[in-house]
């Protein structure tokens, strides 16, 4: 195989939200397991330049990559079925695209010259790809949106363009449809299917490969009909039928031999790949032995993709126990102290997960204390590892003003508090921030943070000395209290360049609250240690 970057160009039509990205991720990962460099891209055609601003329930999780870049939650998808680190590189928007433009334009990059989507936009959006792929055996891009959305125009364009570029077999079109199933008739109907083909053809792109998102398996004839219809070769129109788990689709693509159309297009050879281990941990994810119940205590329920890198993080740890773990969700809002007792009297582990804004804290802190009174596992992340402080300073050091500046910047007992930035005792500038267009300055990214010998924090992470784990936040942890929360058994097991990172009861069998993200570097092959930790102990009781 020759040194060239190869691509794969992932399209989607007919509706939103049927899977490019889980597509995506199980070709790159059937790919990798054969022997190649894969990475991948996701091109948003949306106008804002980057999630990081956007509501949880507007567009679902914010996913940060270990350089502090706020992107897509199809990248959480990409690193987790890949078992890599993923960057900024790999996930741009036409807010990204024009703004680098416009710029270029007032710098005189462009001589003057009048400022056009052909060619500036479009030469833009290849540049990036081409510098995501720069390495790389195989990029694999999946285009955000629909085909027929006005605003994806230049994106499509931009690949029409780069599959005329590029040698032939150094790039592949596939495009992802929906089979819907009528009830009434009892059928799976394919005219979307050739719609959505049609309307690609239409704009230059023709497809080498499509991928039916149906309810159900399609039969031998229905392929055929497919095949037909969308000019493509008959082992190539591949089935992606509802599964029980997001991590049986490389395996259901394998069985179909995805690789051999791929291989043959793109001159890659003879393709060997062993699943054996991913298969043995989707059979404990689809049939596990054990089942525990957690509860998820949040906020943002009425779109769960907002929590979805933990979701599929308590997955990962549940196969590597060989466990169900049974998400018993509850509404922050709808915990006072009167019913705390009733809510969470079944569950074997509480977890209070990450966010922003003052609503619903109460309901959660209602819930640390039930796990800290009652002995129960317990896991904290970011806003979680900050009202446990809280919860800790009005009711075992008596503080009764004890709250976060976030919620009242006039506090007299600011157990949270908010640094701009944060200075080292030598002056020089610790922690790099990320000024946010809202005003506030965030912690972004991966940073290290040295454990505490001897916690249970170095226990989980196998004695090492120093890890690197993820953040997204605006607040920290008021090193002022420490000395009063140590001495009443609240103890600071895991600190970067003095802002406390995490921290865990003494004489509890599970009690951690953690400031960084764990479920960011969760893999179905490689689970979070803190949260694999967690749901052990909740197992365990």
């Amino acid at each position: 195989m020759s040194k060239q970057t190869r691509y794969i160009f992932i399209t989607g039509g007919v509706l939103s939200s049927l899977g490019k990205g889980i597509a995506a991720a199980s070709i790159a990962t059937l790919l990798k397991k054969a022997g190649l460099k894969v990475s991948i891209l996701k091109a948003d055609p949306y106008i804002n330049v980057d999630p990081g601003t956007m509501s949880p329930l507007e567009h679902g999780e914010v996913f940060v990559t270990d350089d502090g870049a706020e992107t897509d939650l199809d990248l959480g998808h990409y690193e987790r079925f890949l078992d890599e680190n993923l960057s900024q590189d790999n996930n741009f928007t036409t807010g990204r695209v024009y703004s680098s433009v416009i710029e270029k334009e007032r710098r005189g990059d462009y001589l003057g010259k009048t400022i056009q989507v052909i060619p500036h936009i479009v030469n833009e959006i290849v540049d990036r790809i081409k510098a995501a792929g720069k390495d790389k055996d195989i990029l694999i891009v999946e285009i955000g949106g629909t085909v027929g959305d006005i605003e994806g125009l230049p994106f499509l364009e931009a690949i029409r363009a780069m599959r005329v570029e590029l040698d032939k077999g150094l790039a592949m079109n596939i495009h992802l449809t929906l089979v819907p199933y009528l009830k009434a008739s009892g059928e799976l109907k394919t005219k979307p299917t050739q719609h959505s083909v049609g309307e690609l053809r239409r704009i230059g792109i023709t497809p080498d490969m499509v991928i039916c998102r149906s309810e159900m398996p399609l039969d031998k004839d229905l392929k055929d009909k497919i095949a037909r219809s969308c000019g493509v070769d008959k082992n190539c129109v591949i089935e992606s039928f509802d599964c029980q788990s997001i991590y049986q689709i490389p395996l259901l693509f394998m069985q179909q031999n995805i690789l051999d159309p791929i291989s043959s297009m793109l001159n890659l050879g003879q393709l060997k790949v062993d699943m054996s281990d991913w298969n043995t941990l989707v059979k404990r994810v689809i049939a596990p032995s054990d089942l525990v119940k957690i509860a998820f205590v949040g906020k943002y329920l009425e779109l769960k993709e907002s929590y979805k890198s933990l979701t599929e993080a308590l997955i990962h740890a549940g196969a590597h126990l060989d466990t169900k773990v049974d998400i018993k969700w509850i509404d922050s809002e709808k915990i006072y102290s009167e019913n705390v007792d009733e809510i969470l009297k079944d569950v074997d582990g509480i977890l209070v997960a990450g966010g922003f804004g003052k609503r619903g804290v109460e309901g959660k802190m209602e819930a640390i204390k039930f796990a800290r009174v009652n002995k129960i596992p317990y896991l904290g992340i970011c806003l979680g590892m900050q009202l446990s402080l809280i919860e800790f300073a009005k009711n075992v050091l008596n503080l009764k003003d004890a709250n976060s500046a976030e919620f009242d910047e006039n506090t007299p007992e600011p157990v949270i508090y908010l640094i701009d930035e944060f200075i080292g005792k030598d002056g020089s500038k610790q922690i790099r921030t990320h000024k946010s267009p809202l005003g506030g300055t965030m912690r972004l990214g991966g940073y290290e943070c040295d454990v505490k010998k001897g916690s249970i924090l170095s226990k989980l992470y196998n004695g090492v000395k120093t890890i690197k784990e993820r953040h997204r936040h605006r607040y920290e942890a008021n090193p002022k209290y420490r000395a009063e929360f140590e001495k009443n058994g609240l103890m600071v097991s895991g600190e970067s360049s003095g802002l406390i990172e995490a921290v865990e009861l003494k004489d509890h069998p599970f009690f951690i609250g953690v400031q960084f993200h764990p479920e960011f570097t969760s893999r179905l092959t490689k689970p979070n240690p803190v949260i694999l930790g967690f749901i052990d102990a909740a197992n365990s009781r």
